[in-house]
C-alpha cells in the first residue's frame, strides 16, 4: 500500500512539472527528434555520390542549415497565409451566406421570419475577423518555439561528436563504456530509422495533397499541405483533422457542396493510399505500438501540451518502446507495450 501511494505521488508530481514545465521541455523534446531525424537524413547522404566524400560534421552542417531554412520558411508560410486569410475572409463569409441562403430556399423557409431571426441569431453573430487576433498573438510564441528547437538542435548535433567519450568516461572503463555504445548505437539506429521514415512518408503525403489541391484549385494548398503533413504524425485523428480544413475551405470557398465532395474523396484517397500501403511497407517493424497505448499517449500528451503533445505522442512514446526493447531488465515492458509482442 505504501508502495502504491509513493508510485501515485511521483507520477502526479511528474505530471504538474510536465505541465508547468512546458515552455521548457517542449523546445528541448522537439529539438530531440529534430536530432534524430536529422542525423539520419546525414547518414544517408553517404550514398549521395557527391555529398557522400564530404566529412561528417561537414553533412551534419548542411543538414543543419537546411533545417533551420526550413524552419524559417514555415513560419513566413504561416504568417503570409494568415494575412491572405484575413484579406479573403469577407468573400469567404458571403459564399457561406448564400449557400445557407439556398438551403433555405430549398426548404422553403427563406421567406419566413423564423428565417430571419435564425440568421440574426447565428450566422449574423460570426465574426471570423475576430479569430484572427488570437492567432496574431499566439504567432510570438510560436516564432520562440521554432528559434528554441533550431538552437537546441544546434547544441546537440554538435555535441554528438564528443557524446562517445563521455559515454567511456561515465562508465568508469573502456569495456563498460564499449558495451553503453553498443546499446545507444542499436537504439539510435532504430529510434532515428523510425523518426526518419516517419518523416519521409509524411513528406510524400504532404506532397501529393499539395498536387490534388492545386490541381483542384484550393486556395492557400501549400499551408493545407504542410498542416496535413504535420498532423499525419496524429494516428488516427490527424488524417482525418488533415482532410477536414481544406474541405471547409473549399466550402467557404466555392460555396458549394459537391465540390467539398470531391475535395474530401480525393484528400481521403491519398491518406488511404500513403497510410495503408505506403507507410507500412517502409516502416516495417519500427513502429510498433499497441492501439490502445497509442490512444492512451495521445490523450495523456495532448492533455498537458495541447496540439504539439500530440504531434510529439507517438514519436516520443514508440521511441520510449525502443529503448526498453534494447535493455535487457525493461524487455518486458516493451513487449507489454507492442502491438505483436515482438519488439
Amino acid at each position: 500500500m505504501r508502495n502504491t501511494t509513493y508510485g501515485l505521488a511521483l507520477a502526479l508530481m511528474l505530471g504538474w512539472l510536465l505541465w508547468i514545465g512546458k515552455p521548457v521541455l517542449l523546445p528541448v523534446l522537439a529539438a530531440g527528434i529534430a536530432v534524430y531525424v536529422l542525423s539520419t537524413a546525414a547518414a544517408s547522404m553517404e550514398s549521395v555520390p557527391v555529398l557522400g566524400r564530404l566529412p561528417g560534421w561537414m553533412r551534419r552542417t548542411l543538414i543543419l542549415i537546411a533545417f533551420a531554412v526550413a524552419v524559417v520558411m514555415l513560419f513566413v508560410l504561416v504568417i503570409n497565409n494568415l494575412a491572405q486569410v484575413v484579406a479573403a475572409l469577407p468573400r469567404y463569409e458571403a459564399n457561406l451566406d448564400a449557400l445557407v441562403t439556398r438551403g433555405a430556399g430549398l426548404m422553403g423557409i427563406e421567406d419566413e421570419p423564423t428565417w430571419e431571426n435564425l440568421r440574426r441569431a447565428t450566422i449574423d453573430r460570426i465574426d471570423a475577423g475576430s479569430w484572427v487576433t488570437p492567432a496574431l498573438l499566439s504567432l510570438q510564441d510560436f516564432g520562440t518555439t521554432l528559434f528554441l528547437v533550431v538552437l537546441y538542435a544546434s547544441f546537440l548535433m554538435a555535441e554528438r561528436g564528443m557524446m562517445a567519450r563521455k559515454v567511456v568516461m561515465a562508465m568508469g572503463g573502456e569495456e563498460a563504456g564499449a558495451r553503453a555504445l553498443s546499446l545507444l548505437a542499436r537504439v539510435n539506429e532504430r529510434i532515428g530509422g523510425y523518426l526518419f521514415v516517419k518523416t519521409v512518408v509524411n513528406v510524400i503525403l504532404g506532397a501529393l495533397s499539395y498536387a490534388i489541391m492545386l490541381v483542384l484549385g484550393i486556395e492557400f494548398a501549400l499551408f493545407w499541405s504542410v498542416l496535413i503533413a504535420f498532423l499525419n504524425y496524429i494516428p488516427y485523428i490527424g488524417s482525418i483533422i488533415g482532410v477536414i480544413f481544406p474541405v471547409l475551405l473549399s466550402l467557404a470557398q466555392f460555396g458549394t457542396l459537391w465540390m467539398s465532395g470531391v475535395v474530401m474523396i480525393a484528400l481521403t484517397t491519398a491518406q488511404m493510399v500513403v497510410g495503408g500501403w505506403l507507410e507500412p511497407r517502409m516502416m516495417g517493424r519500427a513502429f510498433n505500438l499497441s492501439p490502445f497505448v497509442v490512444l492512451l499517449a495521445l490523450a495523456f500528451w495532448s492533455t498537458l501540451w495541447g496540439l504539439a503533445g500530440a504531434l510529439l505522442a507517438v514519436p516520443m512514446t514508440a521511441s520510449l518502446v525502443l529503448v526498453l526493447a534494447e535493455i535487457r531488465a525493461t524487455r518486458p515492458l516493451a513487449v507489454l507495450l507492442s502491438a505483436s509482442g515482438r519488439v
